[in-house]
């Protein structure tokens, strides 16, 4: 079950930034980046067993976050990829700072939902600051990469546009390692036994190499419906 769900997680994750771009273009890729930030680091407290490997869930929407920032890079150029994390960036620091928030009021005598709201957000802070230091330096490093990589592929083959999918799944690749080690180091050691949590690391990069590679036809599908609705 868990298999199954993780890979309808990515296909929606995916669909939808495509989805969002069609629909509303520049902004609906702004948007999804925030939403996918949202549910990210919701997503991210909770551990599950699937492949044969023990992982923390997120990845696919962080996933969807750095596929929504290359398309950007890709159609709109370095300036409004930029823009994306930041909006990326500034969304978490929203979540961080409400669902801090929310721990701290004083229930109704009939509330039934504060006891699962602290159980779930009173004990991430940490988990939500490591998340954000993770996602706000591989997004930028991510869209410095992207441009570097795009240079070097327009000096050796002449175009503009060709081998997308080489800098799309390189800088996308070594950005998701440098996210995945700050976050599960900085989320938790102390928590985790350091082999466990170097299995955990090594678990979800491996999904993380996975989806980035995934991702690869949905960055061309968005680049079509760029051109056709061009045209």
């Amino acid at each position: 079950m868990n298999e199954l769900l993780l890979i309808a997680s990515l296909l929606v994750s995916f669909g939808s930034t495509v989805a969002f771009f069609k629909l509303f273009g520049k902004s609906g890729l702004f948007a999804w980046i925030g939403i996918s930030a949202v549910f990210a680091n919701i997503e991210v407290t909770i551990l599950v067993h699937a492949f044969g490997m023990d992982q923390t869930l997120g990845n696919t929407l962080f996933a969807a976050s750095f596929l929504a920032t290359d398309i950007l890079s890709e159609i709109y150029g370095k300036k409004d990829a930029d823009k994306g994390v930041k909006v990326g960036i500034l969304t978490t620091l929203l979540f961080i700072l409400l669902s801090f928030m929310w721990t701290h009021y004083i229930p109704a005598a009939d509330d039934w939902a504060m006891p699962a709201v602290q159980s779930l957000f009173s004990n991430t802070p940490r988990i939500l600051l490591a998340s954000l230091c993770g996602y706000a330096i591989s997004e930028v490093f991510d869209v410095w990469l992207y441009h570097k990589w795009w240079d070097l592929t327009e000096k050796k083959t002449g175009s503009h546009t060709k081998m997308l999918w080489f800098r799309n799944n390189f800088s996308t690749l070594i950005s998701q390692l440098i996210n995945i080690v700050i976050f599960n180091f900085g989320a938790f050691l102390g928590i985790y036994g350091l082999k466990e949590l170097i299995g955990i690391t090594a678990a979800c990069y491996v999904i993380y190499v996975f989806t980035s590679l995934l991702d690869t036809p949905f960055i061309y599908l968005a680049t079509k419906i760029h051109k056709k609705d061009s045209i």
